[in-house]
């Protein structure tokens, strides 16, 4: 049976900006659909896997281009609720000049920010999954509840957990992220990802941080930090790293997606249940984080969220000139 990624979580537009800089120029955004989980469902679905996406935009229009959108990529949105009750959430994304972004989000409540536990169906749990979760559906106490729910199921499943910190410090009430919030959630996955950056909001020693959460149950932490290899840390088979490949940035907007669809989709090749996933060598994470890493690579070199996503043959491709 054929792994099933879940990723849950907002869908949303990305404006993103023309990066006007000249005198009198003015700037201008183009539409482009995105939601980090979004694209990491896109991410999964481009790479070929059973990819679907779980979450709520606005009966919209925008909603109903976010759900055409997800489907012309091979997204499966059997779980993908509309509402009238809220609008579909926008962002707008600006860059500078090395393609980083600056993000200004219209989310107040936004339609994704209304699901509820009661919203999940037992049946999108069976057979065999990862449920893919980031910290942007913890800005919300209700919408928190929801997630720990999704959580629960899919554990009692037997489903691998992933967590994605991608912390979005402008989307939490005042600017003040819930750090135990976080850790908690954090820490109740069985793959997490996060940047160096992100575990340095969350505590004093971001190492010390990561040593609690696989005492406390994580299997595999994965550790960004720009341009800087990345570092990851297993509870049965010690620590590695792998060097960053280096290439011309465009956009950098869902570099951290594609890292993340490579990760799961590789996790979900070779096996994709929590017994596997505790199993693999150093040798075996190894390659499917260089893999990960060519899929974030490859995206950067491109603009906007999902047109940028690789495909299998683009991230092969990667690999032989990023890591041969």
């Amino acid at each position: 049976m054929t792994t099933k990624i879940m990723a849950f979580g907002e869908a949303l537009i990305d404006f993103l900006s023309n990066g006007a800089t000249q005198a009198g120029e003015l700037e201008s955004f183009t539409k482009f659909p995105g939601g980090a989980p979004a694209n990491v469902a896109v991410a999964v679905a481009r790479l070929g896997g059973n990819s679907h996406f779980t979450g709520q935009v606005g009966d919209d229009a925008f909603g109903h281009f976010l759900k055409d959108s997800l489907e012309s990529y091979g997204v499966i949105t059997d779980s993908m609720l509309m509402t009238k009750e809220a609008k579909t959430a926008l962002a707008f994304v600006s860059l500078d000049s090395t393609g980083e972004r600056s993000f200004e989000f219209y989310r107040n409540p936004s339609a994704d920010m209304l699901f509820r536990e009661s919203d999940f169906n037992a049946a999108w749990f069976e057979g065999q999954g990862v449920f893919h979760t980031c910290s942007n559906t913890l800005t919300d106490e209700s919408i928190t509840e929801a997630t720990l729910a999704g959580v629960r199921m899919a554990r009692d499943a037997n489903w691998i957990v992933s967590v994605d910190v991608n912390l979005r410090i402008n989307l939490w009430p005042d600017h003040k992220v819930d750090t135990q919030r976080v850790i908690n959630w954090m820490q109740s996955g069985d793959v997490v990802k996060a940047s160096l950056e992100e575990l340095a909001v969350l505590a004093n020693d971001p190492f010390a941080l990561i040593d609690e959460s696989l005492v406390a149950g994580v299997t595999l932490f994965v550790l960004t930090d720009g341009g800087n290899p990345i570092r990851f840390y297993t509870r049965a088979q010690g620590s590695g790293e792998v060097m960053t490949p280096k290439v011309d940035v465009k956009d950098t907007t869902a570099a951290g997606d594609a890292f993340v669809g490579g990760l799961l989709y590789q996790l979900a090749e070779q096996g994709g249940d929590r017994t596997s996933l505790a199993e693999l060598s150093q040798s075996q994470l190894t390659d499917i984080i260089r893999f990960a890493a060519a899929c974030g690579a490859d995206s950067v070199t491109k603009l906007g969220a999902y047109p940028s996503l690789p495909t299998r043959q683009e991230v092969e491709a990667r690999l032989v000139t990023s890591f041969s």
